[in-house]
């Protein structure tokens, strides 16, 4: 799994596919990141770059047509969980004649490396890898043969899904076995898409398996032993196992297609089985109608027993707590399906920006709230600009920087953004038009290296408008519009005529947007669309009757600032603004070191402390104390605890807002064992302006209600 990495090599200078993080509460995946920048400066690593182009053959497990790989690679691997060890031979055929770098991890030995039937040169090191230069040829097919083999790291349960997400190790034993694509525990060509053959062998009782079509598969009392093939030029290959029970079903496709279904369950989660292979069938029935074809002819739903999930071509690898969750069926699961439409069956150009996770956002998590209710689908979009206006100004960045999911931050802009960029533009072109697009896309670019510009050409074409400001302004500005309604005045009526001239201002430089509003009258309420173009424009909007209201984006479907009293204050401003400070009011013992754990793991770094006796910060603030403490801290500024959650629970957790506009946090605990019971729950209710706890569990939760941009007409 090539995931990110907070260090100067995020990922292993690998190209093409997508990886996506299952976050179980709040859900929207992890993608793969831009290529190596350190290991460039190194070995002059080639930049990634697509496949060569061209007809392909029809391989068993990936739908025609494909792009022809120029590299191969063939892989055979025993791997024995108990002694954590791993052997390996791999044979890399090179049909390019450039200057290539072959990277491994530093933690495997290599016993032989040959190129061309002659001796490897030196290697170079950078962190956990190790690389060698490989001059250009004119003669092809170029080969490499390279043996190794080395120890696994333990495979360790008690960690959460964030610490498994910051893990880069191949990790193996009893229980499971991952071996991530970035930990470099298979030799690869850095900066190359790749087809493959890999075969495995484990103990009896272990089963495994890797991202595409399984060819052969057997097994004896001396072991297991299984063969996959990806003929299709992919990015990288993870590697999981473990003591499976496996379930299949062959279902058939739109086009009459068999798509194998298949579940590598552990035996506590073996009955889950059939509801998830039929959840998978309904997204690919799902999105093979909206988009095309299935690419594949395989997909399968894999336990982990570490607690997070990660989504490869193909498969999709879950952790035993999360796959319990009623909720991941319906929500993360088709998330992970598309992105084998959206990420692994069309690449991210990743050079100009990740639009797959936007994209799979929108159309998985968002699409479901859309055929769930009106209400729902608002919901979500008030979560995305709630989030965003919990950033500081320094954390915006264009979307066309946006590569993987670092932090919050870049969650709210990769993820959340770039969806509300898709809602807005299936907005201005229509729905016909807007998925029209998006099935010639499809066609034109699977299996290949798509940017932005590619997305921006599919629209473009099908609706026949130059698209070129919307995208402009979407990807290449930091930030959101502030639109602000100004005025709103009621015109003398002509006849059975009315009009209201409405007022809206923005800051320079002016967005060029489509601008919602709401007119109420006595016959209802209808939204008209302005066009927004200066800083300052006055509309006149004929209405049916006497107009009585006027709302600004009542709906919330444009991407923007939202005003104080639209944004009602979220835990989530506290714990991702990175100018948040902290007081905790406990001055030692157990209660201090709780505090700060919880403190450490809400920012995901560690606190700036400022003390309590000091006056109120003007920045947003987190408190954190036992019950009485933050009773005398709140008495000492004047200021309440809120009447909806005095009293109950174990521990509270609210917002409020200040006189000054500062965002304020408190975390109330009735006792230490209260305090440290937050630490795994708290971190996932960032979107809430208050939660209720008794013990781990949220008893009580909501927002504060807002308040629209809106002027009443006398």
């Amino acid at each position: 799994m090539r995931g990110m990495r907070d260090s100067c090599i995020p990922d292993s200078g690998k190209a093409g596919r997508t990886v996506s993080y299952v976050s179980f509460l709040s859900m929207p995946p992890l993608s793969m990141p831009l290529l190596i920048v350190c290991m460039a400066a190194i070995l002059f690593f080639p930049a990634a770059q697509a496949a060569e182009s061209g007809p392909g053959q029809e391989p068993s497990h990936v739908d025609s047509p494909v792009v022809d790989s120029s590299v191969r690679y063939d892989i055979s691997v025993h791997i024995d969980p108990v002694e954590r060890t791993l052997r390996g031979r791999s044979v890399i055929t090179a049909n390019t004649r450039e200057e290539l770098t072959l990277v491994i991890g530093r933690r495997f030995e290599v016993l032989k490396a040959l190129v061309d039937d002659e001796q490897i040169g030196s290697s170079a090191t950078f962190g956990a890898m190790r690389g060698w230069r490989i001059r250009g040829e004119e003669k092809l097919p170029r080969r490499i043969e390279i043996e190794w083999q080395g120890e696994l790291s333990p495979l360790d349960t008690s960690l959460d899904h964030r610490q498994t997400l910051g893990q880069n190790q191949p990790v193996s034993g009893e229980s499971g076995t991952f071996l991530p694509d970035s930990s470099g525990w298979y030799p690869y060509l850095a900066g190359k898409l790749a087809s493959y053959d890999l075969s495995m062998e484990l103990p009896s009782g272990q089963r495994g398996l890797v991202a595409g079509g399984l060819m052969e598969e057997s097994e004896s009392p001396q072991g297991y032993r299984a063969r996959f093939e990806f003929p299709a030029p992919t990015g990288g290959i993870d590697l999981m196992a473990g003591p499976y029970i496996i379930e299949t079903r062959t279902i058939r496709s739109a086009g009459g297609k068999p798509i194998v279904l298949r579940t590598y369950f552990h035996r506590e989660v073996a009955d889950l089985a059939g509801e998830y292979l039929d959840s998978v069938k309904g997204y690919i029935d799902l999105y093979e109608s909206w988009i095309g074809a299935y690419p594949f002819t395989e997909f399968s739903i894999v336990s982990s027993p570490t607690p997070t999930g990660f989504g490869m071509p193909t498969l999709t690898y879950l952790g035993l707590e999360v796959l319990r969750l009623p909720f991941i069926r319906a929500t993360s699961l088709g998330h992970e399906v598309l992105h084998n439409w959206w990420g692994n069956g069309v690449y991210p150009d990743y050079a100009k920006g990740n639009w797959s996770e936007g994209l799979t956002t929108f159309m998985a998590d968002y699409a479901y709230k859309e055929r769930e209710s009106d209400a729902a689908a608002r919901e979500m979009r008030q979560g995305w600009l709630r989030d965003f206006a919990a950033l500081s100004p320094s954390q915006y960045a264009p979307l066309m920087s946006f590569t993987s999911r670092t932090h919050g931050a870049s969650q709210i802009v990769g993820y959340n953004k770039a969806a509300m960029v898709f809602l807005m533009l299936r907005d201005l072109l229509g729905r016909e038009t807007f998925d029209r697009a998006l099935q010639t896309f499809w066609r034109e670019q699977r299996f290949r290296v798509a940017s932005w510009e590619d997305l921006q050409r599919a629209f473009e074409t099908a609706s026949g408008r130059n698209l070129r400001v919307f995208f402009d302004q979407w990807l290449t500005r930091p930030g959101a519009p502030s639109v602000r309604l100004t005025e709103a005045v009621r015109v003398k009526a002509e006849g059975e005529s009315h009009h209201v001239s409405v007022t809206l201002e923005q800051p320079e430089p002016a967005y060029r947007l489509s601008v919602p509003i709401a007119i109420r009258t006595r016959q209802g309420e209808k939204i008209h669309t302005v066009d927004l173009e200066n800083t300052r424009q006055v509309f006149s909007i004929e209405t049916g009757a006497p107009p009585l209201e006027v709302i600004l984006d009542p709906d919330l479907r444009l991407f923007r600032h939202l005003m104080p009293q639209e944004a009602t204050p979220i835990l989530r401003q506290v714990m991702v603004n990175k100018t948040t400070v902290t007081v905790l009011l406990p001055e030692s013992g157990p209660a201090r070191n709780a505090a700060e754990v919880l403190s450490t793991r809400l920012q995901h770094r560690a606190p700036k402390l400022t003390p309590g006796t000091d006056n109120m910060p003007a920045t947003p603030t987190l408190v954190i104390g036992l019950q009485d403490q933050v009773d005398a801290w709140l008495a000492r500024h004047e200021l309440r605890r809120p009447e909806d959650i005095k009293g109950k629970g174990s521990a509270q957790a609210w917002t409020m807002r200040l006189s000054d506009g500062t965002t304020l946090a408190v975390i109330s605990a009735r006792d230490i064992e209260s305090l440290t019971a937050l630490t795994r729950p708290l971190p996932h209710y960032g979107r809430q302006s208050y939660v209720v706890f008794e013990g781990a569990k949220a008893v009580s939760r909501g927002t504060w209600p807002t308040r629209p941009q809106a002027v009443k007409l006398d």
